[in-house]
């Protein structure tokens, strides 16, 4: 080589211009079943997650502006979102063409939906209600229409509902199936000759201000999810009837591979949960001291509770949760589960700032709600059909907090056989009530006194749920599983007081003391003091003083906090999921809630979520399976005294 002259690296050519080069890289991939993620010009992208027979398209307007549109096609498995410059189109239609050409030969029969909006649909001004009622229509070609797949698309779009105003959905005939200034992505011979069926989705654009063309995002949001999930209705009729491939359900439809900005968000959501303990920030150091001090003076003067002090600044952390950029990931099930996530963050940041004054309370009122008439009538009905006095003396006596360890000790032992990552510790702790699990540790007072026939119930409900689910979710790529999604108490406490049953230790003073904590809050709500809801356990309802007290306690703790309605709640919602569903085994995934399980679900069938390594022992013998049935069959609460 001579002097001066430098090497030139043979290179593969960066393309930003659908060349030929571009499009044949792209049939290359699409012959591996691989995946498919490219940028095009003016900001369009193609991403293709793995062998489907659809492809879900939207053009970019040259002479106008269209904000927002092109997020009803993010997060389909497989899209593109298309230059609509004149310039691109011949290159756009072979691109098309080769997508088409290599996956119907794959599939047996390919369906491209393309989506636009017609501004013209929005006529009337913003403050008129009918502005946000939406509006779509349909367009396909009258000649061998894909007609059973356009029928499940209308029937799921019209359950899309925006400010209580439900869908309308009109259906048109026509040759013409393209956004207008266009032509067809790909002409009807071609498509025939392919095997390809096509047709439009117009969208009336409620999410936008037809005169800034300012978008309003919850709006978008909601529109997204909804079209979403009447896509991959359609996909899922078409590809079952009209291909070769058979999905076991619509949401196995959805994508699989997951794009780094959901991991970013999910990891620093859960960096943030686990920043700060809720529950032991908003329970008191003192409770023993304040009972003997509250004794003291005959019951007439309200306790003073001291708490752990917080370390940290709930205002920085705020600024840091509201600076994460959940906008950027384009699945809408993801987005919703983070969004929800980072909202109830909020207000327990809130609570924290707020702790033992009132407003700790009215935010304890949002994320718990309160007493319904139901739920009161539940407590007031086991209160009065169990006697004051019904203990149910065990005849081997008590465990001390030292022995229950170490039966607690042996209980992770038995699950860690299955799973070597579980480093559960179990700690005896004066600064901690009764039981408590903290991260995946037992924490256990060193006042606790449990009956020998309580025993396994209590190991069940706090190491069988609780330690359990949440080394589930430690299995699973997303650290919200583990750190719990948004309202995953209700379920949580629903599933453990259900393990004690299984356990065969739900006795009669159980049930009377999870009565006791929703009428403790029915009053708190009701503006009872600490002293009045105390005389109403102790005098109305027969609870001993120690125990009055520490009802008390719990639903007046930080300022009054209503979460121990969810242990009776849950397990009301939970014996109606079991008569419904059937199915207890999608419930021990993570800390989640009753209505993330069709989302678990969605996400299991996706192959984005892991199989569940560890099942609840109380499940494996025979007597469990037998009241598993029954509970099944139907059964309620008040069935399950003694059980």
């Amino acid at each position: 080589m001579k002097k001066g002259i430098k090497s030139i690296k043979s290179k593969k050519p960066i393309d930003n211009n659908i060349s030929s080069y571009f499009i044949e890289s792209i049939r290359s991939r699409l012959d591996q079943g691989k995946i498919v993620r490219r940028t095009l010009p003016m900001n369009g992208r193609l991403h293709i997650d793995r062998t489907l027979p659809f492809l879900i398209v939207y053009r970019r307007p040259v002479n106008k502006t269209d904000t927002g549109t092109d997020v009803l096609v993010k997060g389909e498995a497989s899209y593109l979102i298309a230059p609509g410059r004149p310039k691109y189109k011949l290159t756009l239609i072979k691109l098309v063409k080769t997508i088409v050409e290599t996956l119907s030969k794959k599939c047996n029969g390919f369906l491209i939906i393309e989506i636009w909006t017609n501004p013209d649909e929005q006529t009337i001004t913003t403050d008129n209600p009918d502005f946000f009622k939406p509006f779509f229509r349909i367009i396909t070609s009258p000649d061998h229409p894909p007609t059973r797949s356009i029928e499940v698309f209308e029937e799921a779009l019209k359950r899309i509902q925006i400010n209580r105003q439900p869908a309308s959905v009109e259906i048109v005939y026509d040759k013409k199936y393209e956004p207008r200034g266009f032509n067809n992505i790909i002409s009807e011979f071609t498509a025939r000759k392919l095997d390809c069926f096509i047709f439009g989705l117009e969208v009336k654009p409620v999410f936008r201000n037809p005169e800034t063309g300012q978008v309003y995002p919850l709006i978008l949001r909601k529109l997204h999810q909804g079209v979403s999930r009447a896509l991959k209705k359609a996909l899922f009729e078409f590809s079952f009837n009209q291909t070769n491939m058979r999905p076991y359900h619509y949401q196995s439809l959805g994508r699989r591979a997951v794009v780094k900005a959901v991991w970013d968000v999910d990891t620093k959501l859960a960096e943030i949960s686990s920043l700060y303990d809720f529950l032991l920030l908003s329970t008191p150091v003192n409770t023993e001291a304040a009972f003997r001090a509250f004794q003291k003076n005959r019951f007439n003067k309200s306790p003073v509770f001291y708490y752990r002090p917080r370390s940290i600044d709930p205002s920085r952390l705020k600024y840091k949760l509201h600076d994460i950029q959940i906008g950027r990931i384009e699945d809408p099930t993801l987005a919703n589960i983070f969004y929800e996530k980072r909202r109830e963050i909020d207000r327990h940041l809130s609570m924290l700032t707020d702790r033992d004054s009132k407003s700790f309370f009215y935010g304890s009122l949002q994320l718990y709600g309160v007493v319904d008439e139901d739920l009161l009538q539940l407590a007031e009905d086991l209160l009065h059909a169990i006697p004051p006095h019904s203990h149910e003396k065990s005849a081997d006596g008590f465990l001390n907090a030292t022995k229950f360890a170490e039966y607690a000790k042996q209980e992770i032992e038995y699950y860690r056989q299955f799973n070597s990552q579980i480093t559960s510790t179990v700690q005896i702790r004066n600064d901690t009530v009764g039981l408590m699990v903290s991260r995946g540790n037992l924490l256990i007072s060193p006042k606790v006194a449990i009956p020998v026939t309580r025993c396994n119930a209590l190991l069940q409900h706090e190491i069988g749920t609780h330690i359990l689910t949440y080394f589930n979710g430690r299995s699973q790529p997303f650290k919200l599983l583990y750190c719990g999604l948004t309202g995953y108490e209700e379920l949580q406490e629903g599933i453990a007081v259900l393990a004690e049953y299984f356990a065969g230790g739900l006795n009669k003073m159980r049930f009377r003391i999870l009565a006791g904590r929703v009428i403790a809050a029915y009053h708190m709500i009701n503006n009872a003091t600490f002293i009045d809801t105390f005389r109403i356990l102790n005098h109305d309802y027969g609870f001993t003083q120690r125990t009055s007290f520490i009802i008390t306690t719990r639903i007046y703790r930080a300022g009054g906090l209503t979460k121990d309605i969810v242990y009776l709640r849950g397990l009301v919602k939970l014996l109606n999921y079991l008569k419904k569903h059937k199915e207890l085994d999608p419930l021990f995934v993570g800390k989640i809630g009753l209505e993330h399980v069709e989302i678990i679900k969605e996400l299991q069938l996706r192959k984005v979520l892991h199989p569940i390594p560890l099942r609840p022992r109380y499940l494996e013998n025979d007597l469990a399976k037998e009241k598993l049935k029954k509970l099944k069959d139907g059964m309620l609460v008040i069935n399950l005294i003694g059980g």
